[in-house]
């Protein structure tokens, strides 16, 4: 979001700040024009005044040289410009987060463009600038983990409205070999109650990580992820959809997940080649971070004159 108007000071070396803000860890780095990443750290995610004090702890030293900072944060957030609480994060389960207001106290230390915007939402940019989605015009992205979040994007601008999408909650049809009831506390059975890392475990009793890949379990996952992939495909005609995240390290679950969307789609639209529309993510974890980086410099490129 461009809501900031800020004089930035001339550096020998300008470099860019980038915060993934996840529900279980922080990672902060910085880097340079071209995206590379100079240094990073990670860190747990606790309190906010614990966290927050690393987070500015790290970036200090680089104060005189940092032009933005591109954050990308667990949810829901506020990117309403006009709104009093923009920049806050809302309504999030981490009731130590509730409400607190991210970007401001970012603020506090560094008058610098910061661009805020889900941490889905800056994994799917960097996908978009510097990985598996350069250079197509519509991306979707889906990380499947502790929870699952989607982002999408088309010329460079992010879907949203209203609010940012929450497209990690759209309903899906149950397996018919699935009693599970569902793990989402607003839902049950939609497809982050369905499909997450967490109602892998409490159906099942054990991580995914665990499972065998010859698990039947997994077609059941992939029934769900493949109906995340044909509704998307339905409402937004992307030119690639990837699906990152701690369950799709599984690498066996990719071409699962092909095959379902196939049947399910059953030739009703015309698609790209399957094995280049449905992926993984080229840049991995450091999706996010790149993300971030590209954030921040879009906004720094934003403000000058």
């Amino acid at each position: 979001m461009k809501c900031f108007s800020h004089i930035r000071r001339e550096e020998p070396m300008m470099i860019y700040g980038a915060i993934e803000a996840g529900g279980t860890k922080f990672v902060c780095a910085v880097g340079t024009e071209e995206l590379t990443i100079l240094e990073r750290v990670s860190f747990p995610t606790t309190t906010p005044v614990e966290t927050m004090k690393q987070v500015i702890d790290f970036f200090k030293p680089f104060k005189e040289q940092l032009a933005g900072i591109g954050v990308g944060c667990f949810g829901p957030i506020d990117i309403q410009c006009k709104s009093t609480s923009f920049g806050h994060i809302t309504s999030t389960p981490k009731l130590a987060w509730q409400n607190f207001n991210f970007v401001g106290t970012l603020k506090q230390y560094f008058n610098i463009p910061i661009e805020w915007t889900t941490d889905v939402n800056a994994a799917c940019y960097g996908e978009y600038v510097a990985g598996s989605g350069k250079g197509l015009a519509g991306v979707a992205y889906f990380t499947v983990g502790t929870g699952i979040g989607g982002g999408a994007l088309f010329n460079g601008t992010f879907v949203e409205g209203f609010s940012h999408p929450e497209m990690g909650h759209m309903l899906i049809k149950r397996h018919p070999k699935d009693n599970f009831s569902g793990n989402c506390p607003f839902h049950q059975d939609c497809l982050e109650g369905m499909a997450a890392g967490p109602a892998i475990e409490k159906r099942l009793g054990v991580k995914g990580q665990n499972l065998l890949a010859d698990d039947s379990f997994w077609q059941i996952e992939a029934f769900y992820l493949a109906q995340c992939a044909y509704n998307t495909t339905l409402m937004f005609s992307s030119d690639r959809i990837i699906f990152g995240g701690g369950v799709m390290k599984q690498e066996h679950m990719k071409k699962k997940v092909q095959d379902k969307f196939v049947e399910l789609i059953n030739g009703y639209v015309e698609i790209p080649p399957i094995d280049s529309y449905i992926i993984t993510p080229e840049l991995g974890d450091n999706a996010g971070i790149i993300g971030g980086l590209a954030l921040a410099r879009k906004a720094v490129r934003n403000k000058q004159p």
